[in-house]
């Protein structure tokens, strides 16, 4: 008989701008299980794991742990409850040791002033020793590897005695070895006892590491389901209403001229540590070039050359058959490059500002929408309404502030201005991380139109499904150099693709990716 250790009935939360983000949600957790949480970005499960971690307070419902009611008001009384939240983002300190983040907050004290570091070394330890973690308690955080930062948040959540843990997409920037090791260690975690929420939308990992799966859309609950009686493509179906195309139909690739020329190209860091060493490459029209990576390996050094947002670099970068340092901003983005950021809210949009603001930012000057005083305020509504219903935006209007929208939503409108301005080029960085498999099917199959349409598009993505599946030539980017180029996408295995990433298999004669002139 499954023991019940968590219900939450009937949720209903509802924000101050009107938007029912849950409504009359019933979630239940069994002891020692690992359960998915699915939905499409928007669908409310975010706002139901902030509710049971007291971020959130609910208009409606009760919360039953143990047996017992509790009133959830703040992170701390969740943790004191034996509640604990990985989040996407991780909450560490770089500069801090793996023991000092360990203890944060509850640290050992000596003379009842100071932190007692060598208890806190001790106690970090034995945490990582009882639940098989090896690590390096006395390493700083700003070193490690991403796997291994991942597991740092959980053993601080489990060093704070969490009993349930909340997982918020916890393989987003894995490789598939370390996303293999994440899987033994909550494997682990589940026999001692946890009781694990696993969010993603990943829906093969699902498969592979869940037990049940409570399935949510547009704030409402659409079942809980035994994970091995349910397939992939019934959950998509459950998330958003539809059959979701999971595979793309790509025409054969139809190169055509250079758009941009890279040679030598090397960029230092703050610290003067060399984050892009030497890479060489040609981008044509009418190709996708992919490039894989753990995050931190120079990806966004390179964008930020690339985009004109930084000129602190060495070596050549053409535009067009024009040096790229003569370009200002907006001449590059007149000249017809578009760029999807990697972190939608700090670089992709004003989240105080309304949704046609934010669709027209780059286009205000031109003169389809500016007159000769004033902007053409009737064009621009137009305009933008045909853009939310094209790139399918939930929201109230386009007045609406997009910090109000969900993060699949802010991302559509981010993609919607910058695919609106008929682009030649386009930088594509994490296009469809941390959004539902609904919006990231909708952007990629964009992504193919252009590409088949004679656009030339970079592919940056921490999503191994997504490079592999969109690519027409792939580059594995370690160290800030290419340690692999691959011309046959199609014939490379996840597996083989991670070493690449990891620096376990490198091409040492490589020397970028050059077309023969």
């Amino acid at each position: 008989m499954s023991q019940i250790v968590l219900q939450m009935n009937n949720i209903m939360k509802i924000y101050p701008n009107g938007v029912v983000a849950v409504e009359d949600v019933t979630f239940e957790l069994e002891k020692g299980e690992i359960h998915a949480l699915l939905g499409e970005n928007g669908a409310g499960k975010s706002t139901l794991m902030k509710v049971l971690f007291g971020i959130e307070s609910p208009e409606n419902g009760e919360i039953i742990l143990e047996g017992t009611k509790v009133d959830i008001k703040s992170p701390l009384e969740a943790i004191k409850k034996g509640i604990g939240m990985v989040h996407q983002h991780f909450m560490l300190v770089p500069s801090l040791t793996v023991a000092e983040n360990i203890v944060l907050g509850v640290e050992p004290k000596k003379n009842s002033l100071f932190t007692d570091e060598e208890k806190a070394i001790e106690l970090s330890k034995e945490i990582a020793e009882k639940y098989n973690f090896e690590i390096d308690v006395r390493e700083k955080v700003e070193e490690l590897p991403v796997g291994l930062k991942q597991k740092v948040e959980i053993l601080k959540a489990l060093y704070r005695g969490a009993d349930i843990l909340i997982l918020d997409e916890p393989t987003a920037v894995l490789t598939p070895q370390e996303t293999k090791e994440l899987f033994i260690q909550l494997k682990k975690l589940k026999e001692k006892g946890h009781t694990i929420i696993f969010i993603s939308h990943k829906l093969d990992e699902i498969k592979e590491i869940c037990d049940r799966a409570t399935i949510m859309r547009n704030g409402k609950g659409m079942g809980t389901y035994q994970v091995k009686d349910i397939s992939t493509a019934e959950m998509s179906k459950l998330m958003v209403g539809r059959d979701v195309v999971m595979e793309f139909d790509k025409k054969p690739v139809q190169l055509k001229e250079t758009v941009m020329r890279v040679r030598d190209l090397c960029v230092t860091g703050t610290t003067g540590i060399r984050r892009i060493d030497g890479l060489s490459f040609d981008l044509k029209a009418g190709e996708i070039l992919g490039i894989a990576g753990v995050e931190g390996n120079g990806q966004g050094h390179l964008v930020e050359v690339l985009t004109g947002l930084s000129d602190k670099y060495q070596g050549e970068i053409s535009i067009f058959g024009k040096n790229a340092k003569e370009y200002s901003i907006r001449e590059l983005r007149d000249s017809g490059m578009a760029h999807i950021p990697e972190d939608r809210m700090t670089l992709g949009c004003a989240k105080d500002m309304n949704i046609l603001d934010n669709m027209f930012t780059n286009q205000y000057h031109k003169p389809e929408f500016s007159g000769r005083v004033l902007l053409k305020n009737k064009k621009l509504e137009e305009k933008a309404k045909e853009l939310i219903k094209e790139y399918l935006v939930k929201c109230k209007s386009y007045k609406q502030n997009v910090g109000m929208l969900s993060g699949g939503n802010i991302q559509k409108v981010v993609v919607a201005r910058e695919f609106s301005t008929d682009p030649k080029i386009i930088i594509a960085n994490q296009p469809t991380r941390g959004i539902d498999v609904g919006a990231a099917s909708f952007i990629r199959q964009r992504i193919i139109e252009f590409r088949d349409a004679g656009c030339a598009i970079i592919l940056i993505s921490a999503d191994l499904n997504e490079v592999l599946e969109l690519s027409d030539r792939l580059a594995v980017i370690y160290k800030g150099k290419f340690s692999g180029v691959f011309s046959n996408v199609k014939n490379i295995e996840e597996v083989e693709l991670g070493k690449y990433m990891l620096g376990i298999k490198r091409d040492d004669n490589l020397e970028g990716i050059i077309y023969e002139q």
